[in-house]
């Protein structure tokens, strides 16, 4: 009798360094469910999550948005691509593949497989010009992984 093989299913987007795309099923143009979370948000770090936002919102006319996990998210079409998050004392403008990122500033934290943010305070100066490099490339990016 001949012994059965028994097949490994390879991953190939780790094999290349390529992630898959995070997928979310029910973003829209505007979310109002976004707008009301916006403006429940203490006031100190709701202004710089709103205008940070308004700069995901920005990058295309595919952009899309909805609350995931409770924080706005925006996506090309289904697929996320950056997020804000608010705490006490600060607020995460994150990215779904910022590991992947160019980030010359250094603004980027966090150690996970993909995902990145970078930490805002009040009253705390940032590289708004880097960041917002950062937010570009992050739409680019994730446009190049839906054509692919």
């Amino acid at each position: 009798m001949a012994k059965r093989l028994h097949r490994v299913p390879l991953d190939l987007a780790g094999l290349t360094g390529r992630e898959g795309v995070f997928r979310l099923s029910g973003a829209v143009r505007r979310d109002p469910a976004v707008d009301a979370w916006m403006r429940a948000e203490p006031a100190d770090v709701r202004c710089i999550a709103q205008a940070w936002f308004e700069r995901l919102r920005a990058c295309g006319n595919d952009v899309r948005e909805l609350m995931h996990d409770g924080y706005p998210t925006a996506c090309v079409g289904d697929a996320a691509f950056g997020y804000v998050a608010t705490f006490g004392a600060h607020v995460n403008v994150g990215f779904f593949h910022g590991a992947t990122l160019a980030d010359p500033a250094g603004l980027l934290q966090g150690a996970g497989k993909a995902m990145r943010h970078v930490k805002l305070r009040p009253g705390q100066a940032v590289d708004e010009a880097a960041l917002d490099a950062l937010v570009h490339a992050a739409y680019v990016d994730l446009r190049r992984r839906l054509e692919a």
